[in-house]
């Protein structure tokens, strides 16, 4: 029984070796094959690239939060600034 499966997986290669023998000598398999190749050697660099637009995404994120905490005024600053008007509006014009 172990021995079958064995058999089935060595013809099957066989076979698959043989095909392939035979794409070779079809006219312009050889340049179908070079495309397949290309194609697999673009969609590589392609996915280096989409994996390095995730880094540059959480680097955008931490920026962004960065400004905003910049761009927020601070408490101590707005209160001064209120005491400032109230102190001035309060402030009566010697006539």
């Amino acid at each position: 029984m172990a021995q079958a499966p064995q058999d089935l997986f060595s013809k099957l290669a066989d076979r698959g070796g043989d095909a392939i023998g035979r794409i070779a000598d079809i006219p312009g398999a050889q340049k179908l094959v070079e495309q397949a190749n290309t194609l697999k050697e673009r969609m590589d660099e392609m996915q280096r690239k989409v994996r390095g637009i995730d880094a540059l995404e959480r680097r955008v994120e931490a920026l962004e939060r960065k400004v905003d905490q910049l761009s927020k005024p601070s408490s101590s600053t707005r209160k001064a600034t209120a005491k400032r008007s109230t102190a001035a509006k309060a402030k009566p014009k010697p006539s």
